[in-house]
C-alpha cells in the first residue's frame, strides 16, 4: 500500500530525502535562471530543516568550481560530498543513504540543482533504477539554456519522475494545517515562489 501511495505522488517526511545537486558560485553568471532558483531553493532547504528532512549535498569538482553558494543554508546536510561522476549517486552517497534509511532505502527522494540536463538527470536515472520514486522541484533546477532545461524535465516525466514546485513539495509533506510545524513553514510560503520562466517553457 504504501508504493503504491508513492506513485500517487504522497510524501512522507520519515522515508523521504532531499537531495541538492551542485548549486555552486562558479555556475552563477552562466544561468540566466540561477538567481531566481536560488531563493526558491532556500525556501525548500528551510522547510526541509524545520520538517526534518534528512538532506544530502554533492559539489561538482570543488577545487575548481567552489562551494555551494553561501545563500543556502545546508548545516543540517547528513553530508556533503565532492564528485566528478555526473550523477549524485557516487559509493560515498549510496552508503550514506543506506545508513539513514537501510538497506531499502527511501521510498521518495526529493532532487533539485543542476544541471538539469546532465547531473540531475543522470541522478534520477540511477534513483529510479533503484526503485525509488523521484521528485524533481523544477523552480529549483536549472540549466545554462532554458532549452536543455525544458527538454530535460520532459524528459524526466517520460522516465516516471514527479515533476513538481517548491512548494507542492512542501504542502504534500506538512499535509495537515495541525501539523505542529505549519506556523514555522507559513511564514516561508507567505510569498509565492520566484518565477523561474517555467510556464514560457
Amino acid at each position: 500500500m504504501a508504493r503504491q501511495l508513492t506513485k500517487l505522488g504522497y510524501l512522507d517526511v520519515k522515508k523521504t530525502l532531499f537531495m541538492l545537486c551542485d548549486l555552486q558560485d562558479k555556475f552563477r553568471p552562466g544561468m540566466k535562471m540561477f538567481d531566481p532558483v536560488i531563493k526558491n531553493t532556500s525556501k525548500l532547504l528551510q522547510a526541509g530543516k524545520i520538517l526534518d528532512v534528512p538532506l544530502i549535498v554533492t559539489e561538482h569538482y570543488p577545487e575548481k568550481l567552489g562551494r555551494i553558494v553561501k545563500e543556502l543554508d545546508i548545516s543540517h546536510a547528513k553530508g556533503v560530498y565532492p564528485k566528478t561522476l555526473f550523477s549524485m549517486m557516487i559509493p560515498d552517497v549510496q552508503r550514506k543513504i543506506e545508513e539513514l534509511y537501510g538497506a531499502q532505502g527511501p521510498e521518495t527522494v526529493v532532487l533539485f540543482g543542476l544541471e538539469s540536463h546532465i547531473c540531475l538527470e543522470q541522478t534520477a536515472m540511477d534513483l529510479l533504477n533503484k526503485g525509488y520514486t523521484v521528485h524533481v522541484a523544477a523552480d529549483c533546477s536549472v540549466s545554462r539554456t532554458q532549452e536543455d532545461r525544458k527538454f530535460a524535465l520532459e524528459r524526466l516525466k517520460q522516465y516516471g519522475c514527479f515533476v513538481t514546485t517548491s512548494e507542492n513539495v512542501i504542502f504534500k509533506l506538512m499535509r495537515d494545517k495541525q501539523h505542529p510545524a505549519f506556523d514555522k513553514v507559513r511564514h516561508l510560503v507567505r510569498d509565492p515562489s520566484v518565477d523561474t520562466e517555467l510556464a514560457k517553457l
